[in-house]
């Protein structure tokens, strides 16, 4: 792996944290009636349908039965419920807490959760450097939520949503890191998707009545599902085939950053001194990560 490849791995990633970034300024318009179950589920099955017609278009060979037993159909398994608990979980969760500091906690869980469970596998820690990358991403993450965020009693159950929803995004990007050993990134995200898509609307199903959509609505959800996860995880996924899994998890917590330069250009919010404070610490905190594997052992082990 070259440290240019490394290089533009990083760039792909922190251009899909740029459009996760968008999900918060894209409700502002339209504030979403559907229940969080359902949110998840639309983002899924509106990212699936997506990457179903690229796939059709650029490379339709992937759609034959021969190709699609040729998947490693264990890790595509446990990657789609990894992505499917993650949505559920994750909306679930921030509206039980809140939605600074309830993304806080699941973005922030996530690096810690990959580099805690590619340790146990790989029985081999992550460099103190890593670590001390994600800490000092994950302080700022948290002044990025304020205080008000984290003083509202609550409750265990959202709190434990939160680190759920931070486990499963973890276990989907470890997964995915090893699925495209196998298969073209536009493949693997097809096959996830599609699974985790169709196990979300079993739950959501299960739950909740299936919502009427509002025309407004819809193209909220059309946003969401394409660009903020369809065109997000695509290209999440073609970076991560230049990064080590811990790394390309952990760069998604420039999100945040997204999301706060979104609030104050569209939405005309103006943040506290500390809130500033928070993005520049977390900006630190990812610039350590990238130097981590861009020193001169590209795959910072």
């Amino acid at each position: 792996m070259t440290t240019g490849k490394s290089a533009a791995g990083i760039v792909l990633i922190l251009g899909a944290a740029a459009l996760w970034g968008t999900t918060g300024t894209a409700q502002t318009f339209t504030p979403l009636s559907l229940s969080s179950l359902w949110v998840g589920t639309a983002r899924l099955l509106i990212a699936s349908v997506f990457f179903h017609f690229c796939l059709a278009i650029i490379n339709p060979v992937y759609l034959k039965p021969a190709s699609l037993n040729s998947l490693p159909f264990a890790l595509l398994l446990v990657a789609a419920m990894g992505m499917a608990v993650y949505n559920l979980a994750f909306f679930a969760g921030i509206r039980l807490t809140s939605v600074a500091g309830g993304t806080a906690l699941a973005l922030g869980s996530g690096p810690v959760w990959a580099g805690l469970i590619e340790s146990i596998y790989t029985r081999q820690l992550p460099p103190k450097s890593w670590w001390l990358g994600v800490g000092v991403a994950i302080f700022g993450l948290y002044l990025v939520g304020g205080e008000s965020a984290y003083s509202n009693g609550w409750p265990l159950h959202g709190i434990g949503l939160c680190l759920l929803s931070g486990l499963s995004y973890a276990v989907y990007g470890l997964c995915t890191k090893r699925i495209l050993t196998s298969t073209t990134p536009l493949a693997s995200v097809t096959a996830v998707f599609t699974l985790a898509a169709l196990m979300a609307f079993v739950v959501a199903g299960i739950f909740t009545e299936v919502p009427e959509v509002r025309a407004e609505e819809l193209i909220v959800l059309l946003w969401l599902g394409v660009f903020a996860t369809g065109i997000a995880y695509l290209l999440f996924s073609c970076g991560l085939r230049y990064l080590n899994s811990r790394t390309g998890i952990a760069l998604a917590l420039a999100e945040p950053v997204a999301a706060l330069l979104l609030a104050i250009t569209i939405v005309g919010e103006r943040p506290a001194i500390a809130t500033y404070i928070g993005i520049g610490t977390l900006l630190m905190g990812l610039t350590m990560l990238i130097l981590c594997e861009l020193r001169a052992n590209p795959k910072c082990p």
